[in-house]
């Protein structure tokens, strides 16, 4: 098994690429903590290495945040864990699917609002994001103010571009094809 490797814009996490499906297309599962790892062996064994803060699985990849330190010496750790997982064939999450939130409701024009931002982070920021080893989910939308409450996770939670990359980036294209945007927040 071959495993690469990719930077990401935040210095702290390194991409994981196994060469094989992780979470599958769309599924994402975001680690904070060791606490938050239970479900999932992979994720377990990467947090018992003492420099790991943070494991997010996307589709095809693991991102792996350090605490400190260098990544030459986290690095081989890393991906002995990740090969060790996937060559015994040990399941990524036991149980369930993760629980879903409950969705805000929305009167029929502001779902149509809704939609339109859904649509543009799902087929236009969140796969940008994920070449960048993260990803960002919609949380609501403040009709009063205009303004987009967005979740960062990944390797997008606690990068120091994150905040341009809302401001700059998500927010001008959200604004641009929804005027009713007047501002993206990360909660």
């Amino acid at each position: 098994m071959f495993i690469q490797t990719e930077s990401t814009p935040n210095p702290a996490t390194l991409k994981f690429i196994p060469g094989r499906a992780v979470m599958g297309e769309g599924a994402v599962a975001d680690f904070p903590d060791a606490g938050a790892a239970a479900r999932s062996p992979l994720a377990v064994a990467l947090f018992a290495l003492p420099e790991v803060s943070r494991v997010f699985f996307g589709a095809d990849f693991i991102s792996v945040t350090k605490k400190a330190g260098e990544w030459q010496h986290l690095k081989p750790s890393v991906l002995g864990v990740i090969m060790d997982h996937f060559t015994h064939d040990l399941p990524l999450i036991e149980g369930g699917a993760a629980e879903v939130e409950a969705e805000q409701a929305y009167s029929e024009e502001e779902a149509q609002i809704v939609e339109q931002i859904k649509e543009l982070i799902e087929t236009r920021v969140r796969p940008a994001v994920a070449n960048d080893g993260g990803d960002i989910i919609f949380k609501a939308y403040d009709v009063a103010t205009g303004v987009v409450s967005l979740h960062m996770r990944g390797s997008c939670a606690g990068c120091p571009s994150s905040t341009m990359t809302l401001k700059n980036g998500i927010e001008n294209l959200l604004r641009h094809y929804v005027p009713e945007v007047s501002a993206v927040e990360a909660v």
